[in-house]
């Protein structure tokens, strides 16, 4: 358990001290990724939801708030658990909510997300190794039709050299070629490894995406769209 919180705070120190940097290459669109199809395929994926409300957690600099907001005219709302990135959401959306949580607090605490809302987002945000007490605060936000769409790296195009195995990865950002980063731990899971979660918190799976990068032929993420099977059920879903 203690290398586990090391870990997280280790995540949480890196989004704190690279978060100039962050917003800088987003808002450049300096990430090839992104540019190649991910950020196209989660918006296309929340428009044709179709929603009034959206929660995005684990929202940066807010790009991806600001641009729902603006392009569907819904309520977006968006947290984070680092206070620079929020900082920087909100200056440059004055008119948006953005919301200073970390997971942990959202795991002991999920009222504090608000809602309901008909769609939230965690979009390349579920870093750390025990994520189902996130997914059971994000299923508790929803509305009872709502739906949770979880954007990651595709487990096949992720697991480069090394083993696939369940497992600790560390980014270091050397694709960027200017910038002092500091580097950032994040968990690798499997196919099978994400399915076993969804199941141990008895969310169900209706729909799957994954993006392809045209120029290569090979898949850019994969995106998990999500429901309960019975909204009444999350009162009882035990933090795991």
């Amino acid at each position: 358990m203690g290398g586990a919180v090391t870990k997280n705070n280790d995540i949480i120190n890196s989004w704190e001290r690279n978060a100039a940097l962050w917003t800088t290459v987003v808002r450049e669109g300096a990430i090839p990724s992104r540019a190649a199809g991910t950020d196209q395929a989660i918006i296309a994926a929340v428009k044709a939801l179709r929603p009034r409300h959206i929660l995005d957690i684990g929202c940066g600099e807010g790009w991806l708030v600001r641009h729902l907001a603006d392009d569907l005219g819904c309520e977006a709302a968006g947290t984070d658990g680092s206070a620079a990135l929020i900082e920087s959401a909100q200056a440059a959306h004055q008119g948006g909510t953005y919301m200073l949580q970390t997971y942990e607090t959202l795991a002991a605490q999920p009222g504090q997300l608000g809602g309901p809302y008909d769609a939230v987002i965690c979009n390349f945000s579920l870093l750390g190794r025990d994520i189902a007490p996130i997914l059971a605060a994000a299923m508790r936000s929803l509305a009872p039709d709502g739906t949770l769409l979880i954007q990651t790296l595709h487990p096949s195009a992720a697991s480069g050299e090394a083993a696939y195995a369940d497992g600790w990865r560390n980014e270091t950002f050397a694709s960027f070629t200017s910038g002092d980063w500091v580097p950032m731990p994040w968990y690798f899971r499997t196919f099978g490894s994400w399915f076993a979660v969804f199941k141990a918190v008895d969310l169900v799976v209706t729909a799957v995406d994954e993006p392809i990068n045209q120029a290569s032929g090979k898949p850019l993420s994969v995106i998990f769209h999500c429901t309960a099977k019975d909204p009444r059920e999350w009162d009882d879903v035990k933090q795991r």
